[in-house]
């Protein structure tokens, strides 16, 4: 089979599922989901995807929808309907996520849940899963016992501490018993008074009671106020509740179940409450309760942080917002903070590190915050008839696609959503109007309208129906101003063109909302910022990042048409830089008294340059810090960190200006301080917003931090050994009297080639830092950069800064592969950072204990990371998961903050790997002579290939909690040699998906990552049914025998 003929082949495998098409917009995203490559149409001779698309009609048909959407189609071919009909059971046309968008190369591309942009986004089962990745999310705790329809050995003993074997619900569950299941439930809530998810109630229940819990049960507990708290933590997901015992009678206000609109789940990582193995005592001196003002201060700071904060964070952050010291036993005895917040011991062996979150709370009328953000969408869909429209909900997905209209403000953006129940649903909606009103509009003319009717409009331009809104009677009473509420737009139109609205055509909500963006607030009527926003946005389908779910959500757009994602927001916050304040650049022209404030791997370096806007900066910056002094109060505390937000963080003790470039989940971050052109990752914690009086005036000065290169010197992978780049950060990071020479200006790439100096003696080019290096050993042996055998250690002379350090800068290259390093040397390769200590050599080889699995024939709610075919898969187990991503935060925050030192890297060995923008913990399966090495992510099952710079020792508190991957096989389906069509239909329905596994057998092994299990999987996602998934390979497999 030739490429193209592949190609093709796939092409129809990704939209012939599709009904309704495919979006061209996502078409390279979906056919990478499937395939693992985007669309090669350069390769096959097109200079785009459209035109290789319009040259195979055989193949795809393209349209564009009603909306100005392109859409693509499957042309009918008759050899491929019997792989149609099983995909399109388990694909829908929408796939959404950063990830899969804009050629698949979203922000961050991690391969793990993590923030995958973003984000990692595990979305819940009625959606598909989409990464990035800058912030993670992760799918809710599996609620219902699986039915099994399947004829197989069924004789399993019953472990009461395991999950109960798949089967038919039991007979106890049909006599419901309130009486006894409230008693039953006080006897639960007592054993565990520090609350749990509603979600692992009815495990709780069975183990207790060896007894199915009612269904009918879960429905009556928001009713039970006299027996149990109901709580809606900071999740989005509405299943993910917490219970608790019953507040004080006394309390006011009585507790209520939170009701929200079905949402995008989010990751447990942060909101799952975990009682420790072991309680921790109480120092016999310690006060037994905490003053009300405490209380009242410590609520504060957590309220900022909703999804967590570290326990260990709190005195700085107390410190620095109160100007007071925190007592002592707070953190000695956090059970003295329990009527406040949940405490969460993610790391069972390390009981100082603990996780607060702070307790679900409630309005003056008793109604929580989500309750309310429904009831006012639900007043919003009213209208003056007797008739209601029914609210319009936002998207489960974190990342919708949506159309923008057009903005009158940032803060009041018009859009409509992208995709099945929104747009697909109002197209079929205007469908049937055309088809109702076709058949005798005179019935329906409307005769006498009123302002704020509902109305059906004919658009005889397209012969189209539309729902409208009466805004106005115009004066000329033959004209009428109405308003499109699916389409967000008004217009003056005859009177005769308006129709009775028929009530089944009030069912589907109005489809043009509104949105604010995020960050832009301040500025939300600046015409600066609505001009580049009409210019970058208005008409186009955009990616949505919704910030805050709320009536009007608040979002981050981004065109991910181009190569590289466009943040909207933040192109529209650039408007308002004034260039005067930039830094002045000319070719031929010598700039002294320069500052050299980073220097990256590939031998690119950030420089200040004396301007005005550095020095309006730096008075900015001082009246700043002042105020930070001054200031006792929790309002500057960053709550809502998202891609593209400027703040404040501290650099050497300053206040400096930052933008947060990466989500790693909800607590750690990538920030860039813009000034400075260095890169950290930290907590949320660490970061302030900038106060509103000096809001304009640091958002109005362009960056200070100019890009630079040596001229003459190349800059691209490989050209720079660690060795070089550590002699030019020796040599030009503590001058404080550089000077530069401009070559040339590269505006595509906004970089500046120049001569740098490191004294004023610029007229001699013989002393240049460029010269310096060409004519140096580093240099003349750049070209066996890939080759070379032997490499010793750079001096542990670059500084390390005391804010986040210059190695974040780093991002790895190719670089000469370390030849054997001493066992002396070896030891001074780690990094002197607080924090946990690097093991010798010989500590690398112990491993973490092995992963424990329930008995066979028993279940274990799991999720699927990597999926291949049916002979291999990777799972996870969903308990530990929550404590995996916590393990990586920690890594990032670790590794981030020490010094890029080489290592002697060996094979079959582990370590620490930088794989795109998160740390994996990894298992070395090969060292290639150009300095790379392949990979195996032990946690998620991945094969990678990385630059050896990029590993680190796997130090001791990495290797606690066991591999996570487990290599797996699909039960109940006979080992063959699996087709793509198979493997299509396999991965599409299992791969970052949260499953139910049924273990059949386990093939033990020496080494943990070489172990296999054989497990049956069901998903359990429809409410109906459960899908075994052998099932349905054995299905598809006959049918490929059918047709065959």
């Amino acid at each position: 089979m030739t490429d193209a003929e592949l190609v093709k082949k796939m092409l129809r495998a990704v939209l012939q599922p599709s009904k309704s098409g495919v979006p061209l917009s996502r078409l390279q995203a979906q056919y990478k989901e499937v395939t693992g490559e985007l669309i090669p149409f350069k390769q096959m001779g097109h200079p785009t995807l459209d035109a290789l698309l319009q040259s195979m009609p055989h193949v795809v048909q393209l349209e564009r929808s009603r909306g100005g959407e392109v859409l693509c189609f499957a042309t009918g071919v008759g050899e491929m309907a019997h792989v149609a009909k099983l995909v399109a059971r388990q694909r829908t046309a929408k796939k959404t996520g950063r990830p899969q968008l804009v050629n698949c190369q979203m922000r961050v591309k991690p391969v793990a849940p993590l923030m995958l942009n973003g984000k990692l986004s595990l979305q819940s089962h009625s959606s598909s899963y989409s990464l990035s990745d800058k912030r993670m999310t992760l799918p809710s705790r599996f609620q219902k016992e699986v039915h099994a329809h399947l004829s197989r050995n069924t004789q399993q003993t019953t472990n009461p501490n395991e999950s109960t074997p798949l089967g038919k619900p039991k007979a106890s569950n049909t006599g419901y018993n309130p009486q006894l299941v409230q008693s039953r439930l006080k006897e639960v809530l007592n054993k565990h008074s520090h609350g749990f998810w509603v979600s692992k109630l009815p495990q709780l229940y069975r183990e207790l009671y060896k007894q199915e819990l009612p269904n009918e049960a879960l429905k009556d507990l928001e009713q039970w106020t006299h027996l149990c708290t109901v709580e809606k933590p900071c999740s989005s997901n509405p299943m993910e509740l917490l219970l608790y015992p019953a507040k004080d009678l006394s309390h006011p206000c009585s507790p209520s179940t939170v009701i929200t609109p079905k949402q995008e789940m989010q990751s447990p990582v942060l909101h799952k409450p975990h009682k420790p193995k072991t309680a921790i005592p109480s120092p016999p001196d310690s006060p037994s309760s905490l003053s009300p003002e405490l209380k009242h201060k410590l609520g504060e700071l957590l309220l900022k942080y909703s999804s967590g904060l570290w326990a260990h964070a709190l005195p700085k952050l107390y410190q620095d917002t109160y100007k007071a010291k925190l007592p002592e036993h707070v953190l000695e005895n956090l059970s003295l903070l329990s009527d406040i917040c949940t405490v969460d011991y993610p790391m069972p062996d390390n009981p100082k590190r603990a996780i607060l979150y702070m307790r679900a709370g409630e309005d003056e009328n008793c109604n929580p915050a989500p309750f309310r953000d429904l009831q006012a969408r639900a007043e919003a869909g009213k209208r003056l008839s007797s008739q209601l429209v029914p609210p319009l909900l936002i998207p489960s997905e974190e990342y919708p696609s949506v159309l923008v209209v057009e903005a009158a403000s940032t803060d009041s953006v018009i859009l409509r959503y992208i995709g099945e129940g929104y747009s697909k649903a109002q197209e079929k909606m205007e469908d049937e109007m055309r088809e109702f009103y076709r058949q005798d509009n005179t019935r329906h003319v409307l005769s006498s309208p009123a302002a704020g009717q509902l109305a059906a409009v004919h658009a005889e331009e397209e012969e189209e129906i539309l729902r409208a809104q009466v805004c106005e009677v115009m004066t000329d009473k033959s004209k009428v101003k109405v308003y499109y509420v699916d389409h967000g737009f008004s217009e003056i139109i005859s009177k005769s063109k308006l129709l009775e609205l028929h009530e089944r055509f009030f069912k589907l909500p109005f489809q043009a909302t509104k949105c604010k963006l995020a960050g832009l607030g301040p500025f939300c009527q600046e015409a600066a910022v609505l001009k580049m926003f009409e210019s970058m946005a208005s008409g186009k389908i955009m990616l949505a990042e919704l910030v805050q779910r709320e009536e009007i959500p608040v979002v981050v757009l981004y065109d991910t048409s181009q190569d590289d994602d466009v943040n909207i927001n933040a192109a529209c916050m650039k408007a308002l830089h004034d260039k005067s304040l930039e830094s002045p650049l000319q070719v031929n022209s010598v700039y002294m008294n320069v500052s050299v404030t980073s220097v990256r791997s590939d031998g690119t370096f950030y420089c200040q340059l004396p301007s005005r806007g550095l020095a309006k900066l730096n008075e900015i910056l001082e009246k700043t810090d002042s105020y930070f002094h001054t200031q006792v109060t929790s309002e500057l505390l960053v709550s809502r960190p998202f891609c593209g937000k400027n703040c404040l963080a501290r650099y050497k003790g300053k206040w400096s200006r930052v933008a947060i470039t990466n989500l790693h989940g909800s607590r750690v971050l990538d920030i860039l301080f813009v000034d400075l052109g260095v890169q950290a990752s930290v907590e949320v914690f660490e970061l302030r917003e900038i106060p509103s009086s000096f809001l304009r005036d640091l958002l109005t000065i362009p960056p200070q931090a100019v890009k630079c290169c040596l001229a003459d010197l190349a800059v691209n992978v490989g050209s720079w050994t660690p060795d070089a780049v550590q002699w030019l950060r020796d040599t030009v990071l503590h001058c404080t009297d550089c000077s530069i020479k401009v070559a040339q200006l590269d505006e595509g790439k906004s970089m500046v080639h120049v001569s740098l100096f490191t004294s004023n003696s610029f007229h001699d080019s013989g002393h240049s830092v460029n010269q310096q290096l060409i004519e140096s050993d580093l240099w003349k042996h750049q070209a066996d950069v890939y080759l070379s055998s032997g490499h010793s250690p750079s001096k542990n002379s670059a500084s390390t800064l005391s804010a986040p350090t210059q190695s974040q800068n780093i991002t790895g290259s190719p670089a000469r592969n370390g030849g054997r390093i001493s066992q002396a040397k070896r030891s001074n390769l780690h990094p002197g950072t607080k924090g946990p200590q690097p093991d010798t050599p010989k500590a690398i080889f112990q491993v973490p204990p092995l992963l424990e699995l329930p008995p066979a024939g028993h279940n274990m709610d799991i999720y699927v990371s990597l999926a291949c075919h049916p002979g291999h898969f990777v799972i996870q187990p969903w308990q530990d998961m929550y404590k995996l991503v916590v393990l990586m935060g920690e890594m990032i925050l670790y590794y981030n903050k020490t010094e890029e030192k080489p290592i002697t890297v060996e094979k079959n060995q582990v370590y620490a790997a930088k794989v795109e923008n998160n740390w994996h913990r990894v298992l070395v399966k090969g060292i290639l002579t150009n300095g790379f090495v392949s990979i195996y992510e032990l946690d998620y099952g991945r094969h990678e290939l990385v630059s050896s710079t990029r590993l680190r020792p796997l130090i001791q508190e990495f290797r606690q909690l066991p591999f996570q991957g487990i290599t797996a096989q699909l039960a109940g389906v006979k080992p063959r040699q699996w087709t793509e069509e198979a493997s299509i239909v396999f991965r599409n329905h299992v791969e970052k998906k949260p499953l139910v596994a049924q273990l059949e057998s386990v093939q033990e092994a020496f080494h943990p990552w070489d172990r296999k299990v054989t497990v049956y999987l069901v998903d359990t996602s429809q409410e109906e049914k459960d899908i075994w998934v052998h099932d349905l390979m054995a299905e598809f497999a006959e049918e490929l025998t059918k047709s065959a």
